[in-house]
Formats: structure tokens, C-alpha cells, sequence
């Protein structure tokens, strides 16, 4: 018997230049329907390319503009049974404001290792060391992170 087919999904490690001038801030979710802290990210709709989907998301559910980046490990899980296939990006925030809403009731901006700390499923804090490892680079590094 074979799988499913995975549901695609698009999200992106959110970054802005730290306030105090030193390194960089993460933005991070709290999703009270899973309890969890993650990065944004989310189905992609019917048709919808990976790319404008993880824009969306962030959008959605950060209330931030973003610009892509490169893009980091694909990762691979089952949610709820399925086979479950996300495309994240790297993205600097260009604007926005968040407000709560539906889905997202908490954003929070930390320091890398504050954020590595604070996310829920390792496979999210993998995500922020590729981000470290490609920032600055203009070449893509596609690989894949399994959990």
C-alpha cells in the first residue's frame, strides 16, 4: 500500500536585524491550537507555488512583509497520519505589524540561540542553523531534514 500523497506546505525563517545593532532577531509563532512555538508556515492552496505561499504565510501569520532569501532543508514528517512536505526560505522582514489572530497568538523576536531554545520540535531548530550557515551566501543549499 502506497502513501498518500504529501501535503505540500511553504513557510520561511523569518529575520531582521537585531534592535541593538548586533546579529540578528528570529521571529518565532505560538500556535495555541498545537500548543507549539514554530516558525511561519502553512498549507499551500490549490495551484499556489512554494515561493508565494511562504510569503503568504508570513504574512498571515506575522503580519510581515518579507523579502526571500535562500532556501533551506525541505523538511519531511507525518501530521496526523500523512506524509506532510514543507518548503522553508530564509526572509528578512521589510515591515508589518503583528496582530493576533486565528491561528497565531504570540509573536516573539529573539537571538539565535534564544529562539533555538524557545521552538518546540527540533526539526524547527535545525532550521535555524542552516539559516546561520547560508545568511550571507546568494547560492542555495536544498537538502532535506527529516523528524
Amino acid at each position: 500500500m502506497t502513501d498518500a500523497p504529501p501535503i505540500l506546505a511553504a513557510g520561511c525563517v523569518l529575520w531582521r536585524p537585531a534592535l541593538s545593532g548586533q546579529g540578528i532577531e528570529i521571529a518565532l509563532v505560538f500556535r495555541p491550537k498545537w500548543t507549539d512555538w514554530s516558525h511561519p508556515k502553512g498549507k499551500l492552496k490549490r495551484g499556489e507555488e512554494a515561493r508565494s505561499g511562504a510569503v503568504r504565510e508570513v504574512l498571515e501569520e506575522t503580519g510581515a512583509t518579507c523579502v526571500l532569501g535562500v532556501e533551506l532543508p525541505t523538511v519531511r514528517y507525518r501530521d496526523q497520519g500523512r506524509p506532510k512536505e514543507v518548503r522553508y526560505w530564509a526572509a528578512q522582514a521589510t515591515g508589518g505589524s503583528f496582530e493576533p489572530n486565528r491561528e497565531v497568538t504570540r509573536l516573539l523576536w529573539l537571538a539565535p540561540d534564544d529562539a533555538r531554545t524557545r521552538l518546540t520540535r527540533d526539526r524547527d531548530k535545525e532550521l535555524v542553523d542552516a539559516l546561520l550557515e547560508t545568511r550571507g551566501s546568494r547560492k542555495a543549499h536544498p537538502g532535506t531534514t527529516t523528524a
